[in-house]
């Protein structure tokens, strides 16, 4: 090891102290991939008797073994997962809003939040982009010059971030009721909006992949006015999302995959495809706790579902997936208008044909006697 002198006038003047510069080459193992050996130059000062200490922060080694602050936000803390549902529906910016999700629920989750009590704002807060216009005035892809996977892929963005919504909506807009639904209804439909923030940063991702962002597309309210309407029926807001508006996705899912393929995005179609995949979960979550609510109600679970159709002024039409609707676990008689039709068929047929026996019954009877 060599060691050398620095004069104060070698240093420019900035200081009169005299240092020691030490050479040295590190023998650590961290360094054996390196083509060459680095060496490194510490100046350390002088220490003389006369010399004082540097008056440094008396706090900063407390600072430095402070644990990790996770807070990127600023205001009070959540305390309960109702609370992180309210700040989740009070952000606008939806790709903040698709993290929040996932934070809320994974807090949740790791340190076993309670449910507790909040009340929702009067509706989510949204960016300004996408315009929103009603369903009949949303141009074509053609109309916008837009690719139609493209199209296609900000379309579903906008359903899923608005199920992130609407799910949290769920959670906070009956904690009051916490008692009575108990805790696995908010776990099941938190799991449910950080499913709904997974898909929605599928799609943003591959949104940015195709040169384009959320927002660039004019795109409708429609699925929010249906959970107003629901607000202050629990029963309702389970057969109006997750029973008809998340059961619509079972349906459109396959044809809309075929048409990437089609397209030749395979990319997007196998992103739409998990996607549908994984919907089949959220309907079902909303069957099962439709079931049971109207069993606390003491209501027969098909004939509320049908009286809730008629009373929101839902006609629920094919093309149906009869087979990711059966494994979700909702009947065909429930939604299906030409099941009973197919059956009062049957039934008159079945009828037409009793009536022929009891009538050659009576005719060979007759014809004995």
């Amino acid at each position: 090891m060599k060691r050398g002198l620095i004069s104060a006038g070698q240093t420019n003047g900035i200081s009169s102290t005299m240092f020691a510069v030490r050479r040295f080459q590190p023998q650590h193992h961290h360094y054996h991939h390196l083509p060459f050996t680095p060496t490194f130059n510490f100046v350390a000062p002088f220490h003389s008797p006369s010399q004082r200490t540097h008056p440094f922060w008396p706090d900063l080694h407390r600072w430095r073994d402070a644990p990790h602050n996770h807070a990127r936000s600023w205001g009070p803390d959540a305390s309960c997962l109702a609370d992180c549902a309210r700040i989740v529906l009070s952000t606008p910016d939806p790709l903040a809003k698709s993290r929040l999700s996932h934070l809320a629920f994974s807090r949740w989750r790791r340190h076993g939040l309670p449910v507790g009590i909040s009340r929702p704002p009067d509706r989510p807060a949204r960016p300004s982009k996408p315009v929103l216009v009603s369903p009949k005035e949303i141009p074509s892809h053609k109309e916008l010059g837009v690719p139609l996977n493209a199209y296609m892929l900000h379309n579903l963005a906008h359903v899923e971030l608005n199920a992130i919504d609407l799910a949290w909506d769920t959670v906070v807009r009956f904690s009051a009721f916490g008692d009575v639904l108990g805790d696995d209804f908010f776990w099941d439909f938190a799991r449910v909006a950080d499913d709904e923030s997974r898909h929605f940063s599928w799609c943003s991702q591959r949104l940015a992949e195709l040169g384009f962002n959320y927002g660039d597309i004019p795109a409708h309210n429609l699925l929010w006015r249906e959970c107003e309407k629901s607000a202050g029926d629990v029963s309702a807001r389970l057969a109006m999302i997750p029973m008809v508006q998340e059961a619509r996705g079972l349906d459109a899912g396959p044809r809309l995959v075929q048409k990437l393929i089609g397209f030749g995005d395979h990319r997007t179609s196998n992103i739409v495809a998990k996607i549908a995949e994984e919907e089949v979960a959220h309907v079902a979550v909303g069957v099962y706790w439709f079931v049971l609510v109207c069993q606390k109600m003491g209501r027969v679970p098909s004939a509320t579902f049908k009286d809730i159709l008629k009373e929101y002024n839902v006609e629920l039409k094919g093309p149906f997936n009869y087979t990711a609707r059966e494994e979700a676990g909702i009947p065909r008689d429930w939604y299906d208008g030409t099941i009973t039709t197919e059956r009062k068929r049957e039934l008159a047929e079945v009828h037409d044909r009793l009536a022929c026996i009891v009538a050659m019954e009576k005719e060979n009877s007759n014809l004995n006697s």
